[in-house]
């Protein structure tokens, strides 16, 4: 038996304490007892002292919210699929998830690609101001906005 996993002759079975549970799994105390709120992994049993008795699964389990969660995930979606899988019901849910999740990751690269080309035309510029820029044609839109004057309006569509 694995030195951190303790044999509590109470339980009749393998357990880790919060703070191995925590260690091993790479997250905070708090982050653990979060997730025990939020029902992501399942409140555990207590040791005849009284501490948090965890499976070492628990371990596991957790590694699997934060990678999600590096994915893109939020805790709200994380849950609904643990949920999904813990039914034992083979759904097309985590692949529609995540052919989502790379939508909304195209979406953010293309908005970051054109704040990119703004930020270089900035720096291009010379521009040393939000508000007073000085420098000839400036890119940044709301320069005039400072000043008090109004941008144009776009024309209308027909």
């Amino acid at each position: 038996m694995r030195q951190d996993i303790v044999l509590q002759a109470g339980l009749g079975r393998p357990y880790l304490r919060s703070g191995q549970v925590a260690e091993q799994a790479g997250v905070n105390l708090q982050t653990l007892r979060y997730y025990e709120r939020r029902g992501l992994i399942a409140e555990p049993a207590r040791s005849p002292g009284g501490h948090r008795a965890y499976p070492p699964e628990t371990v596991t389990l957790l590694t699997v919210i934060k990678a999600a969660q590096r994915l893109g995930f939020t805790l709200e979606e994380v849950a609904e699929l643990l949920d999904t899988g813990r039914r034992g019901h083979p759904t097309p849910d985590l692949r529609e998830r995540a052919q989502t999740k790379i939508a909304e990751v195209e979406a953010k690269i293309a908005d970051l690609t054109t704040i990119r080309a703004a930020l270089v035309q900035v720096v291009s510029a010379g521009c040393d101001s939000l508000t007073h820029c000085t420098c000839p044609d400036c890119p940044l839109p709301f320069a005039d906005l400072a000043e008090g004057q109004r941008a144009p309006n776009p024309p209308a569509e027909s």
